[in-house]
Protein backbone atom coordinates (compact mmCIF):
# COMPACT_ATOMS: atom_id res chain seq x y z
CA UNK A 1 0.00 0.00 0.00
CA UNK A 2 1.84 3.74 -1.32
CA UNK A 3 2.06 5.68 1.83
CA UNK A 4 0.37 8.97 2.15
CA UNK A 5 2.77 12.30 1.85
CA UNK A 6 0.93 15.49 2.88
CA UNK A 7 2.52 19.12 1.96
CA UNK A 8 0.48 21.42 3.95
CA UNK A 9 -0.85 24.76 1.92
CA UNK A 10 -1.48 27.81 3.85
CA UNK A 11 -0.89 29.70 0.79
CA UNK A 12 2.92 30.81 1.51
CA UNK A 13 5.52 29.09 0.26
CA UNK A 14 7.06 27.15 -2.97
CA UNK A 15 4.90 24.07 -3.09
CA UNK A 16 5.06 22.74 -6.27
CA UNK A 17 9.07 22.84 -5.95
CA UNK A 18 8.63 20.82 -2.60
CA UNK A 19 6.08 18.53 -4.19
CA UNK A 20 7.48 17.83 -7.25
CA UNK A 21 10.73 17.06 -5.63
CA UNK A 22 9.39 14.70 -3.07
CA UNK A 23 7.24 12.76 -5.91
CA UNK A 24 10.52 12.23 -7.86
CA UNK A 25 12.12 10.57 -4.98
CA UNK A 26 9.29 8.59 -3.04
CA UNK A 27 8.37 6.47 -5.98
CA UNK A 28 4.30 5.65 -5.75
CA UNK A 29 3.64 7.63 -2.48
CA UNK A 30 0.63 10.01 -2.84
CA UNK A 31 1.81 13.30 -2.48
CA UNK A 32 -0.86 15.59 -1.95
CA UNK A 33 -0.46 19.95 -1.09
CA UNK A 34 -3.40 20.65 1.32
CA UNK A 35 -4.89 22.33 3.69
CA UNK A 36 -7.71 20.17 4.93
CA UNK A 37 -6.90 19.06 7.98
CA UNK A 38 -8.54 15.56 8.08
CA UNK A 39 -6.13 14.68 5.33
CA UNK A 40 -3.07 15.69 7.03
CA UNK A 41 -4.31 13.27 10.10
CA UNK A 42 -4.84 10.77 7.80
CA UNK A 43 -1.53 11.40 5.68
CA UNK A 44 1.97 9.10 6.88
CA UNK A 45 3.75 11.79 6.69
CA UNK A 46 3.95 15.40 6.72
CA UNK A 47 6.10 18.03 4.96
CA UNK A 48 5.62 22.01 6.16
CA UNK A 49 7.36 24.03 3.82
CA UNK A 50 6.42 27.86 4.05
CA UNK A 51 8.29 31.81 3.35
CA UNK A 52 7.75 35.14 3.96
CA UNK A 53 6.85 36.88 6.97
CA UNK A 54 6.46 35.41 9.83
CA UNK A 55 2.94 37.32 11.39
CA UNK A 56 1.54 36.82 7.86
CA UNK A 57 2.48 32.75 7.99
CA UNK A 58 0.98 32.81 11.64
CA UNK A 59 -2.29 34.47 10.21
CA UNK A 60 -2.37 32.06 7.04
CA UNK A 61 -2.27 29.16 9.41
CA UNK A 62 -5.05 30.53 11.83
CA UNK A 63 -6.79 31.59 9.13
CA UNK A 64 -7.27 28.10 7.47
CA UNK A 65 -7.75 26.60 10.98
CA UNK A 66 -4.61 24.81 10.50
CA UNK A 67 -2.67 25.37 14.28
CA UNK A 68 -3.80 22.21 15.74
CA UNK A 69 -3.03 19.76 12.55
CA UNK A 70 0.30 21.42 12.25
CA UNK A 71 1.05 20.45 16.00
CA UNK A 72 -0.54 17.14 15.85
CA UNK A 73 1.69 15.82 12.91
CA UNK A 74 4.55 17.24 14.29
CA UNK A 75 4.00 14.94 17.30
CA UNK A 76 3.23 11.93 15.90
CA UNK A 77 4.21 11.12 12.97
CA UNK A 78 7.68 12.16 10.58
CA UNK A 79 7.63 15.58 9.67
CA UNK A 80 9.65 17.63 8.12
CA UNK A 81 9.90 21.69 8.68
CA UNK A 82 11.39 23.88 5.91
CA UNK A 83 12.60 27.26 6.06
CA UNK A 84 9.57 29.01 7.73
CA UNK A 85 8.51 25.78 8.72
CA UNK A 86 11.49 25.81 11.18
CA UNK A 87 10.93 28.75 12.72
CA UNK A 88 7.28 28.96 13.56
CA UNK A 89 8.04 26.10 15.69
CA UNK A 90 9.54 28.20 18.48
CA UNK A 91 7.97 30.39 20.66
CA UNK A 92 8.46 34.09 19.24
CA UNK A 93 10.01 35.94 16.27
CA UNK A 94 11.86 39.27 16.40
CA UNK A 95 9.78 39.76 13.53
CA UNK A 96 7.37 42.68 13.09
CA UNK A 97 8.20 43.80 16.43
CA UNK A 98 7.15 40.79 17.88
CA UNK A 99 5.19 37.63 16.59
CA UNK A 100 4.19 34.99 18.64
CA UNK A 101 5.01 31.26 17.10
CA UNK A 102 3.57 27.87 17.55
CA UNK A 103 6.07 27.15 20.70
CA UNK A 104 6.27 23.71 20.37
CA UNK A 105 9.86 24.02 21.51
CA UNK A 106 11.44 26.61 23.62
CA UNK A 107 13.60 29.13 22.07
CA UNK A 108 13.27 32.56 19.55
CA UNK A 109 13.74 33.51 16.20
CA UNK A 110 15.99 36.30 15.78
CA UNK A 111 17.70 38.39 12.59
CA UNK A 112 21.13 38.46 11.70
CA UNK A 113 20.80 42.55 11.24
CA UNK A 114 24.59 43.67 12.65
CA UNK A 115 25.95 40.23 13.46
CA UNK A 116 27.22 38.34 9.98
CA UNK A 117 29.84 39.80 9.15
CA UNK A 118 32.95 38.17 6.66
CA UNK A 119 36.19 37.78 7.70
CA UNK A 120 37.41 41.19 6.86
CA UNK A 121 34.71 42.44 9.53
CA UNK A 122 32.47 43.93 6.58
CA UNK A 123 28.56 43.14 7.01
CA UNK A 124 27.09 40.13 4.91
CA UNK A 125 24.19 41.09 2.71
CA UNK A 126 21.00 39.88 4.02
CA UNK A 127 18.84 37.82 3.03
CA UNK A 128 21.71 35.10 3.91
CA UNK A 129 20.69 33.99 0.45
CA UNK A 130 22.38 31.39 -2.01
CA UNK A 131 24.73 28.22 -1.05
CA UNK A 132 26.86 27.58 2.32
CA UNK A 133 27.47 24.55 3.88
CA UNK A 134 26.07 22.84 6.29
CA UNK A 135 27.83 21.06 9.93
CA UNK A 136 26.03 17.76 11.25
CA UNK A 137 26.50 18.24 14.95
CA UNK A 138 24.99 14.58 15.30
CA UNK A 139 24.10 11.46 13.30
CA UNK A 140 20.65 11.08 11.95
CA UNK A 141 18.77 9.26 9.54
CA UNK A 142 18.41 12.42 7.44
CA UNK A 143 21.92 12.67 7.07
CA UNK A 144 22.48 9.07 5.83
CA UNK A 145 24.72 9.65 2.44
CA UNK A 146 25.03 13.41 2.86
CA UNK A 147 28.91 14.12 3.90
CA UNK A 148 29.33 16.70 6.67
CA UNK A 149 29.48 20.16 5.44
CA UNK A 150 28.08 19.46 2.12
CA UNK A 151 26.33 22.46 0.97
CA UNK A 152 22.64 23.15 0.86
CA UNK A 153 20.67 26.76 -0.75
CA UNK A 154 19.24 29.03 1.86
CA UNK A 155 17.26 32.12 1.85
CA UNK A 156 16.38 34.07 5.18
CA UNK A 157 17.35 37.02 6.96
CA UNK A 158 16.55 35.70 10.40
CA UNK A 159 17.86 32.38 12.72
CA UNK A 160 15.81 30.13 15.55
CA UNK A 161 17.93 30.13 18.48
CA UNK A 162 16.13 27.33 20.59
CA UNK A 163 16.92 27.20 24.22
CA UNK A 164 17.76 23.19 23.99
CA UNK A 165 21.06 22.52 22.79
CA UNK A 166 19.61 19.07 22.37
CA UNK A 167 17.52 19.95 19.41
CA UNK A 168 20.39 20.94 17.49
CA UNK A 169 21.23 18.81 14.53
CA UNK A 170 23.13 20.89 12.34
CA UNK A 171 24.86 24.60 12.19
CA UNK A 172 25.66 26.80 9.39
CA UNK A 173 28.34 29.62 9.41
CA UNK A 174 27.00 33.12 7.91
CA UNK A 175 29.51 35.43 9.86
CA UNK A 176 28.00 34.07 13.23
CA UNK A 177 26.86 30.34 13.40
CA UNK A 178 23.65 29.11 13.85
CA UNK A 179 21.05 26.59 14.15
CA UNK A 180 20.20 25.51 10.43
CA UNK A 181 18.61 21.91 11.19
CA UNK A 182 17.04 20.28 14.53
CA UNK A 183 15.41 17.39 15.08
CA UNK A 184 13.75 15.30 18.34
CA UNK A 185 11.77 11.98 17.70
CA UNK A 186 9.72 11.83 14.89
CA UNK A 187 10.91 15.67 13.89
CA UNK A 188 13.31 17.36 11.47
CA UNK A 189 13.40 20.42 10.38
CA UNK A 190 15.99 22.51 8.38
CA UNK A 191 16.20 26.57 7.73
CA UNK A 192 17.81 25.65 3.98
CA UNK A 193 15.89 24.25 1.12
CA UNK A 194 16.59 20.48 0.55
CA UNK A 195 14.39 21.29 -2.99
CA UNK A 196 15.99 23.59 -4.45
CA UNK A 197 19.44 21.57 -2.78
CA UNK A 198 20.51 19.59 -6.08
CA UNK A 199 21.66 16.15 -5.54
CA UNK A 200 22.08 16.34 -1.69
CA UNK A 201 18.83 18.00 -0.90
CA UNK A 202 17.28 15.29 -2.78
CA UNK A 203 19.37 12.64 -0.61
CA UNK A 204 17.65 14.12 2.34
CA UNK A 205 14.13 14.20 1.21
CA UNK A 206 14.81 10.44 0.01
CA UNK A 207 15.82 9.69 3.89
CA UNK A 208 12.65 11.45 5.22
CA UNK A 209 10.53 9.69 2.95
CA UNK A 210 11.87 6.32 4.03
CA UNK A 211 12.73 7.58 7.83
CA UNK A 212 11.14 4.93 10.22
CA UNK A 213 11.37 7.14 13.90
Amino acid sequence: MSQKIAVIDYGMGNLRSVSKAIEHVADDAEVRVTNDADWIARADRVVFPGQGAARDCMAAIGGRHLNEAVLDAAQRKPFLGICMGLQVLMEWSEENGGTELLGLFMGRVKRFDGLARDDRGLPLKIPHMGWSPVEQRREHPLWAGIPDHARFYFVHSYRVVPEDPSLVAATTDYGVRFTSAIARDNLFACQFHPEKSAEMGLRLLKNFVEWRP
